[in-house]
C-alpha cells in the first residue's frame, strides 16, 4: 500500500501548489497541529505531534514553526515591536537564541526594508507591504527551524512578489531555515528547491485507499 507523504528537509524550500479550496490551508493546519488527522502521523523535528496533548503541541509549534498568515493576523492596536516579539512570549528556547530581543527585532525590520523608527508605530498605520514585512519578521524572530507561509504573495503585484521573495529567501538562507509555502501561482516555482502539487498528494491517497 502506498502511503501519502510530505516531507521538508532542513534548509529546503518547498512550494505547495493548489487551487483555492483544494485543501492547502487544511494541510498547513495539520502540520501546525491546530487540527489533528483522522489517521497517520505528523512529525515536527522528529516528534509525532498527534501523540501530544493540546498544550504540548502549542509549545512545540511556538518553538519550531514561524507562520506567515495570508491575512498577516497582526495585533491591530499593538505596535510593530509588540507584534514581532509576540511569538517569543510562548517560546522560551526561541527567545534564548535571540539574546536582546528588541535589538534583534529592529535588525530584522532593517533587513526587511522597513523604515527606521517603525517599531513604535501601530500596525494599523502601516501599508499592506509594510504589514507583510512585519509578519515576516514575526515569523523569523528567534530563528525557528521551519517557516510556513500561507499564500503570502496573493495580494502583491509581480514586482512586489519578487521583492518579497528576495527578502524572505535571504533570511531563510542565512539561518538554514526550512520553508514551506502554499500558493495557487505556478510562476513562483522557479524560486524553490522543490514544487509539489496538492492534487498529486490526493492521487496517492486515493491509490492507497
Amino acid at each position: 500500500m502506498t502511503v501519502p507523504k510530505l516531507s521538508v528537509a532542513t534548509g529546503e524550500s518547498v512550494l505547495l501548489l493548489g487551487e483555492s479550496g483544494s485543501g492547502k490551508s487544511t494541510l498547513l493546519s495539520l502540520i501546525c497541529g491546530t487540527i489533528l488527522p483522522d489517521q497517520g502521523r505528523v512529525e515536527i523535528a522528529g516528534t509525532d505531534i498527534t501523540t501530544l496533548s493540546g498544550g504540548t503541541r502549542d509549545k512545540l509549534r511556538a518553538e519550531q514553526i514561524g507562520v506567515i498568515f495570508q491575512q498577516f493576523n497582526l495585533l491591530p492596536f499593538g505596535s510593530v515591536m509588540d507584534n514581532i516579539l509576540l511569538p517569543l512570549r510562548f517560546a522560551p528556547a526561541r527567545r534564548k537564541r535571540v539574546g536582546d530581543a528588541t535589538a534583534e527585532a529592529s535588525q530584522l525590520c532593517a533587513k526587511l526594508g522597513l523604515p527606521a523608527g517603525v517599531t513604535s508605530a501601530k500596525a494599523t498605520t502601516l501599508s499592506v507591504g509594510q504589514q507583510q514585512r512585519v509578519a515576516v519578521a514575526r515569523a523569523l524572530i528567534g530563528q525557528p527551524p521551519l517557516i510556513i507561509a500561507d499564500e503570502p504573495t496573493s495580494a502583491l503585484d509581480a514586482n512586489s512578489q519578487v521583492a518579497f521573495l528576495d527578502l524572505l529567501f535571504a533570511q531563510t538562507t542565512t539561518h538554514n531555515t526550512s520553508l514551506l509555502m502554499v500558493s495557487h501561482d505556478p510562476r513562483l516555482s522557479a524560486r524553490f528547491d522543490r514544487v509539489i502539487r496538492i492534487e498529486d498528494i490526493a492521487q496517492i491517497e486515493r491509490a492507497a485507499a
